[in-house]
């Protein structure tokens, strides 16, 4: 189910020229590894954002596409609707959300990534993006070229098997966020959420029943189509159930199973 101010608005990319293969021609070997501050071998990411298997002639030649990271200070964005899609990212450490802005110039929040989510896949149907990506606290990304991840991919079907499954991760997750929102009381989408933030944390290694919430609630309520009052209530609600204690970003799941029989 479940990534204007001048620090939101780095300047635009160039529309992709009308080929966008440039980047056919690099080599990717091992040898032309580029010195990143990061390596995928030996990320503590890596179980989460690179399949299982790869040997190490695979890791090698995943660090040498690596072409560099980028930091991205709280609030920055990394790429906004309308830029030309060239890159994807895998988030090395931090949050970020995806927003998409209404006509109206409304915004709703897409979705959450945590370090070793991929972001920038919305690009990969019209060679262009379809939201903003914000950095909800200090990131640094890895950066990706898509064109020379293609190549990869033709040549390793493992990675080309796991592309396939970070896209089809996309398509279900917006299939559960129309359900979550569709047939969902208030309560059971703000548990839900909760919920979901607490295996992510798991799979990450850090502890699925404490953890601290990097968006505030009124981008949850955004999120869950949930108005700010709303959230706080279902918030107090749940507190007072027993089932988690919530001060500020800090929360705490109680009970667990209580929590996913709401």
């Amino acid at each position: 189910m479940f990534p204007v101010s001048e620090a939101r608005s780095p300047a635009r990319q160039a529309d992709a020229p009308e080929s966008r293969r440039t980047f056919q021609v690099a080599d990717i070997s091992p040898k032309s590894a580029p010195r990143t501050g990061m390596r995928c071998s030996t990320c503590s990411m890596q179980h989460i954002c690179m399949p299982s298997g790869l040997s190490s002639d695979e890791f090698e030649r995943l660090d040498a596409l690596i072409c560099s990271t980028r930091s991205v200070r709280r609030g920055e964005t990394l790429y906004r609707s309308g830029d030309a899609f060239q890159s994807v990212y895998a988030v090395q450490s931090g949050c970020f959300k995806t927003v998409v802005v209404h006509r109206d110039g409304n915004e709703q929040v897409t979705g959450f990534h945590l370090a070793g989510d991929a972001l920038g896949l919305d690009g990969v149907s019209t060679d262009h993006h379809g939201c903003d990506a914000i950095a909800l606290e200090d990131s640094v990304v890895c950066i990706i070229p898509f064109d020379l991840l293609e190549l990869l991919c033709r040549e390793v079907k493992t990675i080309q098997h796991h592309v396939h499954r970070l896209m089809s991760s996309e398509i279900v997750r917006e299939s559960n966020l129309m359900m979550l929102l569709g047939t969902m009381t208030a309560e059971q989408r703000v548990a839900a959420f909760l919920l979901n933030i607490s295996t992510r944390m798991k799979a990450r290694g850090y502890s699925p029943a404490q953890f601290v919430l990097r968006m505030t609630r009124e981008e949850i309520g955004s999120y869950l189509g949930l108005k700010l009052e709303t959230v706080s209530r279902m918030f107090s609600k749940l507190q007072k159930a027993g089932v988690v204690d919530a001060r500020g970003k800090e929360v705490r799941i109680l009970d667990q199973e209580g929590l996913e029989r709401v």
